[in-house]
């Protein structure tokens, strides 16, 4: 292998790495957050608050006003030619995210003291009225976080928003309800710690921003950094808002049809899949600066290379873990207690409809650091159309398991759409292909095994357990003799050359 086409996969490995462990924390501290909700709360009570969490992360989608997605795709670029236009791009983007998410807030509190004067004593308005005001500060350390790692910082991302953030969340929640707080003050503790990680996440930013090195010149309004920012991040406030919806929108509508015990199981549930987006995660984080230094430098040929082999680590670490949800999801969902246990079938068809949709690799990415930002939102739209008319068509058939499908459905087909406008807009060979080997592997390593577990035990976790290192055992011994067709050589497997 060349030294170019190594030292990408090379940073990929080592970026990816480091992202990986964080992300690996966050899943944990997901998992456990989900878990004292349910059995501190119940499903009601965590109804409400995952209710509460859902409005305010879909607002925040319009608070941070692209400025985070817009980080990603123009820093990388600053950095190889204009690095003179770094700190005031860094400032402008902090202070729209501030604006805006002042202004969110403001619109949204208005709308929740309508909403509470129309239906007084409802516990969702008033869980959401106590964190409001925390869309400006969520806003602002999301576009920081972005910032630090589009300038390279990747370990100052991980720490604050892989690790510190969600471990601050459920201690601060337990803590709550432990002194006799109710639902209302569970959100209201869940939202806290975003004040020191606001700060920390800005604090890092300015550093790096400093040690570049370079003053800036004036007349930076009068560039036209501000309006080319501004004409990516605009498509990225609705796609962002309907990445949001689509993610979280089945459990409002859920909480509305069937009440605050239903969405309370079917987001538990959803969580679980969540939590086990780590490698999703932890690639795109690395990936999308990637995408934009090399689509800057129309290095086509390198960033289908950097995507194949990302496409293969994404499929063939995140596979397991869905089978396992999958396969074992009464063990999963009896942590959370046992009213949860009719989130099963949720678990069992999310968790296949994120198998499919890897196939498909980081592919948002590379049309997101293309520039065409108005693409990916205009599939977001279509996506969430999809997600809430099917959802409305089959929630009074199949109960929450209907909503998982749509949500299934919906993410394939906005992975498609990318897909297809990547190859044929852009131009560049992406193809679902590259992750049919993976897959293959995992099933054979992982899903058979644990098929046959499920049968000797049941959904126990004794039969968990032996798959686990049945399954783990035959995984890593496939990957490390098969680690060059699997692009592991640049991770340094136990063993390997």
């Amino acid at each position: 292998m060349s030294t170019a086409a190594s030292s990408p996969r090379g940073e990929l490995a080592r970026g990816g790495a480091l992202s990986f462990a964080g992300s690996a924390v966050s899943a944990v501290m997901g998992l456990v957050l989900i878990v004292i909700l349910g059995r501190l709360l119940g499903d009601a009570g965590s109804g409400i608050v995952l209710q509460a969490v859902g409005i305010f992360t879909i607002a925040l989608g319009v608070a941070r006003f692209g400025m985070d997605s817009a980080a990603i795709w123009i820093l990388p670029r600053q950095l190889e030619d204009q690095r003179q236009l770094l700190r005031p791009t860094g400032a402008f983007l902090l202070i729209m995210s501030a604006v805006v998410g002042l202004v969110c807030s403001a619109v949204l509190f208005v709308g929740i003291l309508i909403a509470e004067a129309q239906s007084p004593g409802d516990d969702v308005a008033a869980a959401l009225r106590t964190i409001v005001w925390f869309l400006p500060v969520a806003s602002v350390m999301l576009t920081a976080l972005s910032a630090t790692r589009a300038l390279g910082k990747v370990d100052a991302y991980v720490l604050v928003g892989n690790v510190a953030l969600p471990t601050l969340r459920p201690i601060a929640i337990a803590v709550a309800v432990g002194l006799g707080a109710g639902a209302v003050a569970a959100s209201f503790a869940w939202a806290l710690p975003l004040l020191p990680a606001a700060v920390a996440a800005v604090a890092v930013m300015l550093v790096q921003l400093r040690r570049q090195g370079r003053t800036s010149e004036p007349g930076f309004l009068r560039s036209d950094v501000p309006k080319r920012t501004l004409q990516y991040a605009l498509p990225r406030v609705v796609s962002s808002a309907l990445e949001q919806l689509l993610i979280w929108l089945a459990v409002i509508i859920v909480g509305a049809i069937a009440g605050p015990a239903a969405a309370g199981v079917y987001g538990s549930a959803s969580r679980f899949v969540a939590a086990g987006m780590i490698v999703d995660t932890a690639l795109r984080v690395v990936v999308s600066p990637m995408f934009s230094r090399m689509l800057h430098r129309k290095d086509t040929g390198e960033l289908e290379s950097v995507y194949r082999t990302a496409t293969v680590w994404l499929v063939l670490f995140s596979t397991p873990v869905y089978i396992l949800l999958a396969v074992f999801a009464p063990v999963a969902l009896s942590l959370l207690g046992e009213s949860f246990a009719d989130g099963q079938s949720v678990l069992i068809v999310m968790s296949v409809g994120s198998i499919v949709t890897f196939l498909a690799g980081n592919i948002h990415s590379v049309l997101l650091m293309s520039g065409r930002s108005g693409l990916a939102a205009l599939n977001k739209a279509v996506a969430v159309a999809v997600n809430v008319g099917l959802i409305y068509l089959l929630v009074p058939l199949w109960g929450i398991t209907g909503a998982a499908v749509a949500w299934a459905v919906a993410c394939a087909l906005d992975a498609v759409l990318a897909s297809l406008q990547v190859r044929f807009v852009l131009g560049l060979r992406v193809s679902p292909l590259a992750g049919i080997y993976p897959l293959i592997v995992a099933i054979v390593t992982i899903g058979v095994p644990a098929a046959a577990f499920r049968l000797l035990f049941g959904a126990t976790w004794l039969g968990l357990i032996a798959t686990v290192v049945v399954g783990a055992a035959l995984f890593l011994a496939w990957c490390r003799f098969d680690r060059r067709r699997l692009h592991l050589d640049q991770l340094r497997l136990p063993g390997a050359r």
